[in-house]
């Protein structure tokens, strides 16, 4: 009983590292290099980010805790994300969408990272798509980039991933305030039953509150009229 046993473990052991040699190191460090740039500005704007970690990051970016920094973080973050844009697009020049057997996870949303934040999501929406059904990527990461991709495009969404924000005029004080709302969906009643079959494991609802809005589902022509 127990030659068997060992003979399935060593088996299980000789596919595992022959899954690690598959995998293109320098390529891998290339994009956790890519992903990092990416990844730390976003960090530094997120509220949930305390002041110590801020600073961390500050440091590790080699910048002054300064006024000036801070008014022009959107401005070196679409900077990096031009540059990081770049690099991927000569990555996949060469590779193809570098997906999990090339480069393993959690490497292989590197890609996927950069091309969310950019504006080639038009360009590249196929590639991911083909990469999600492939396996090398989570077909999640292709329902949030095409939602993206549909609300910049001023249409519905599917799956209910992206919020968005305008500013409207409160009725009861006559000010602008900012409203924050999940961009109207496609089939509100059935987008957790699409939700489910994506593979999210949270609903349309938990999804808001994780965004930090409260749920409530708009149509199109609501969100234009206010104003």
């Amino acid at each position: 009983m127990k030659r068997p046993l060992l003979l399935i473990l060593l088996l299980l052991f000789s596919e595992v590292i022959l899954a690690q040699n598959k995998i293109n190191q320098s390529l891998k460090i290339e994009l956790d290099s890519i992903m990092k740039s990416d990844q730390i500005l976003r960090e530094y704007l997120d509220s949930e980010t305390t002041e110590i970690r801020k600073k961390e990051i500050l440091k590790e970016l080699g910048r002054q805790d300064d006024n000036n920094f801070k008014n022009n973080i959107w401005m070196h973050m679409n900077a990096q994300d031009s540059v990081n844009m770049k690099k991927i697009e000569k990555i996949i020049l060469e590779y193809g969408y570098p997906g999990k057997s090339l480069v393993g996870e959690p490497t292989n949303e590197s890609a996927w990272y950069v091309i969310q934040h950019s504006k080639e999501i038009s360009k590249y929406l196929p590639l991911i798509e083909a990469a999600a059904k492939k396996g090398e990527i989570a077909f999640t990461r292709f329902a949030m980039m095409e939602d993206r991709y549909l609300t910049q495009q001023g249409k519905e969404q599917i799956y209910g991933t992206q919020g968005q924000g305008k500013l409207i005029t409160n009725k009861q004080t006559g000010k602008k305030e900012f409203f924050n709302y999940v961009s109207p969906i496609q089939n509100p009643k059935k987008v957790n039953k699409l939700r489910k079959e994506a593979g999210f494991t949270t609903t349309v609802e938990e999804n808001a509150k994780r965004m930090g809005i409260e749920y409530k589902v708009y149509t199109l022509d609501e969100i234009a009229k206010m104003n």
